[in-house]
């Protein structure tokens, strides 16, 4: 039975809600967690979980739950994690603070992708499960939104340290979400008339004082220029302290940084930015994509004409290609697991290869004297026969590794010097890619 991760889709946005709600922990766990339950598979329709995780997954079912909140059991939290098989993926947590901790039912739950939401009866149904565990779990503060848009909005910290985090928590509003439920504290800390006089699209005092507030029907336009004013209008109206052009602003610029950029990568690298792309947090994809856009590489450097090519040094020239061939075969070692295609030994195995170092940070998460003394030698003998093996490419050994060459065509090319340059730094995992030096050797090929 293998789940969906939210980790397996492409990177998009997704639903997000975090509630803590007061438990009575005298009561059985098994009946104070019934109406939660069963709320959850009220409402939650095409996207409720159907797999259990505890210390071992199970199908769910109520007795599945019980057993693994059972069996990861402390004397003071317990948990498990809720998910699905099939499209839209779901990662849900439910926890249980017990005394002497203050009694808590803690839940987290994201929806992937946000665009599942599109159709408002499913939003109005995810706002009845809210204000039906609301009711029955007594809240401070909970919230649900899209979760680019809260990690733009710093949520939970708002700039804060942790220290103060912890100790202030949401001790006053500062952010209005999609979907929001004040506890009676915040209530009154703003003013219950002020709080039900709220311009948004519902406003209800829930029976223990607490207060639902949604800005809009539906939750995947929460960037338009609608929602946007929407959000600043009910936050302003709870926060007089704020400046609405202020808090207007901010909004729209978080819907920019959010606003679809069409790729228009360097030909070349167009693979390996499509990648890097899709490995950097969704929240982040946008403005990455427009980073991209905007980089050229530089071109490759580490070449002569082939009539100013270093003549061979070596006495046995085939013995230091065999050389070469085994440097290569340590790269093949280390990396087949992560990179299959490195085996081919194609342009392609090299992207994959571009991508795994830059996903690892590798030339800043592995030690540099393991770097230069092992990786770079493998890296560029792997090049080079990549080189060799596609582009008809003839190796020109020397006597030290950085003056070794791989003729093609008119040029002669130093792969040992691309690798060493390559692994400055991550972002010199890009400028001196050796995808684009491959590309740049194809064409110069008569």
């Amino acid at each position: 039975m293998k789940r969906l991760s939210v980790h397996d889709l492409k990177a998009e946005d997704s639903l997000w809600l975090t509630f803590k709600g007061a438990f009575d922990p005298r009561a059985v766990q098994e009946s104070e967690l019934e109406p939660f339950l069963q709320t959850l598979e009220e409402h939650a329709g095409e996207w409720t979980p159907d797999v259990v995780g505890g210390k071992r997954q199970r199908k769910y079912t109520r007795a599945a739950l019980w057993a693994a909140l059972k069996e990861r059991g402390g004397e003071r939290y317990t948990s498990c994690g809720l998910y699905r098989t099939t499209w839209p993926a779901l990662d849900m947590s439910l926890g249980l603070y017990l005394p002497p901790l203050l009694p808590n039912l803690d839940v987290m739950i994201e929806v992937k992708p946000l665009s599942f939401f599109t159709q408002e009866e499913r939003c109005l149904q995810f706002v009845a499960m809210v204000r039906a565990w609301a009711c029955r779990y007594p809240v401070s503060h909970a919230v649900a939104h899209s979760s680019d848009d809260a990690e733009l909005a710093g949520f939970p910290d708002f700039g804060r340290d942790d220290e103060t985090r912890r100790r202030d928590g949401f001790d006053k509003i500062y952010e209005v979400c999609w979907l929001n439920v004040f506890g009676p504290k915040l209530v009154e800390t703003v003013g219950r008339e002020r709080m039900l006089s709220t311009p948004a699209w519902r406003v209800e005092e829930l029976p223990n004082g607490g207060v639902l507030l949604v800005t809009r029907p539906t939750v995947t336009d929460f960037a338009s220029e609608e929602a946007r004013l929407a959000q600043a209008r009910a936050h302003c109206h709870l926060r007089p302290d704020l400046d609405f052009p202020t808090v207007l602003r901010t909004l729209r610029e978080r819907s920019a940084t959010l606003a679809p950029v069409e790729p228009r990568f360097h030909p070349d690298l167009a693979p390996l930015l499509s990648r890097v792309v899709d490995d950097v947090a969704s929240y982040e994809r946008q403005r990455k994509i427009a980073e991209l856009n905007a980089w050229q590489p530089p071109e490759p450097e580490e070449w002569r004409p082939a009539d100013s090519a270093l003549p061979s040094g070596v006495e046995d020239p085939e013995r230091a290609c065999a050389h070469y061939r085994h440097l290569a075969e340590h790269l093949v070692a280390l990396l087949h697991t992560k990179v299959p295609s490195i085996f081919e030994a194609t342009p392609e195995s090299l992207t994959e290869v571009d991508f795994y170092f830059w996903h690892e940070e590798f030339p800043t998460s592995r030690l540099r004297e393991n770097i230069d003394a092992h990786a770079v030698p493998a890296i560029g003998a792997y090049l080079g026969q990549v080189l060799v093996r596609n582009l008809g490419g003839r190796w020109i050994p020397r006597e030290k590794l950085e003056e070794t060459q791989v003729l093609v065509g008119h040029r002669v090319w130093f792969p040992f010097v691309r690798a060493r340059h390559y692994m400055r730094s991550r972002q010199a995992l890009l400028d001196y890619s050796l995808t684009q030096l491959y590309r740049v050797a194809e064409r110069h090929r008569p």
